[in-house]
């Protein structure tokens, strides 16, 4: 009876136990269901919820960025033209007020023949635009200096209070400038250093150093033509005290400048410009048209003219500086350059010229 009751047991067993393995995955889908439910409801729920919590927070972070937007595009507004500004210094001299206009008079223009230009002569070899203006209108062209260049002496310099050992560079803007500034030195027993250090306006000036030093073994350069040539090599030496021997008569734009690119310099008079000597010369009559370049030239011509009076004689002057001066000293101006059609003084010479010899 035992031995028969067994199997029927284990059947049962067996039956138990497949019955368990048929429940489990039910009971496993209904959690899981039940889990899923509930993270449904959770992420549902918690959606409004967590847009109510941030919503503040979001306003903020979108003002702030609204906030730095605004900042940056005033700081990009503001950063701009300082940069347009220094890529522009670069390129031009810095600006400076606009001259007024030059009234020209309206004088009858009368024929030209005889012209004097109040200048060296030229070399005749060279090829020269005031030759072949004369020889385009059968004209007679004289040369003469109006002025002249003095050297200071030793005693008017130390009046300037000026060391010159206390500077490390040197500016030169013409030949008349370095033979000046080795003068002084060797007057005043000043030994130039070789560590000095020459900034040239141009290649000429700079080879005409050779007069007085050792080209090679020295730190020289130069420009090709304009103080702003030599902006980013200043600029690299700003270290340095710069020293601009000039004239008591000298251009303020190249003061101006130094002054704009933020460099110790001192300007120191070399040399001085005087009226000339024009006693060879015994009347002005007999010239039809004077020509001058700077207003130290007009200040001549009142000086050795002092009983000159214009009548048909017409004066022509190159710059704003000489015209004014031409003004002031009660001439009459004929002739201006540089104006938007002629640049140079043979063109505008040659434009009036033109127009007073047709007839």
């Amino acid at each position: 009876m035992s031995a028969k009751k067994s199997p029927s047991k284990k059947g049962v067993v067996k039956k138990s136990a497949g019955a368990v393995k048929t429940a489990k995955p039910s009971v496993s889908t209904a959690v899981k269901k039940k889990s899923a439910k509930r993270s449904a409801v959770v992420k549902t729920s918690a959606k409004p919820a967590v847009k109510k919590v941030l919503k503040p927070v979001l306003e903020k972070v979108t003002v702030k960025k609204i906030i730095v937007k605004s900042l940056e595009k005033e700081t990009i507004e503001k950063v701009a033209p300082l940069k347009r500004a220094r890529k522009v210094s670069r390129k031009t001299l810095p600006t400076v007020v606009t001259p007024p206009p030059v009234i020209i008079s309206n004088h009858p223009k009368s024929r030209v023949k005889n012209i004097l230009v109040s200048q060296p002569k030229p070399v005749e070899t060279e090829k020269n635009p005031y030759f072949e203006l004369a020889k385009k209108h059968s004209l007679n062209i004289q040369f003469r200096q109006f002025i002249k260049v003095e050297g200071l002496s030793s005693q008017e310099f130390r009046a300037q209070r000026i060391d010159i050992t206390e500077h490390g560079a040197v500016i030169l803007t013409s030949k008349q400038a370095v033979d000046h500034y080795f003068r002084i030195c060797n007057e005043m027993r000043i030994t130039v250093p070789e560590t000095m250090k020459y900034f040239c306006i141009n290649e000429q000036t700079a080879y005409y150093l050779q007069k007085y030093i050792q080209y090679r073994k020295r730190k020289i350069f130069f420009g090709h033509g304009t103080i702003l040539d030599l902006v980013d090599v200043i600029r690299k030496n700003r270290a340095e005290k710069f020293l601009l021997p000039c004239s008591d008569v000298h251009k303020e734009q190249i003061v101006d400048f130094l002054d704009d690119v933020k460099i110790t310099f001192t300007k120191a008079t070399f040399y001085k410009t005087v009226s000339a000597d024009l006693s060879d010369l015994k009347s002005l009559v007999e010239f039809d048209l004077l020509v001058f370049f700077t207003p130290v030239g007009i200040r001549s011509l009142k000086h050795n003219f002092p009983n000159f009076k214009q009548g048909n004689t017409r004066i022509a002057a190159f710059g704003h500086a000489t015209a004014q001066m031409v003004k002031t000293l009660g001439y009459r101006l004929d002739i201006f350059a540089p104006n938007p059609q002629n640049p140079s003084m043979t063109g505008a010479l040659d434009a009036y010229i033109k127009e007073a010899n047709k007839k």
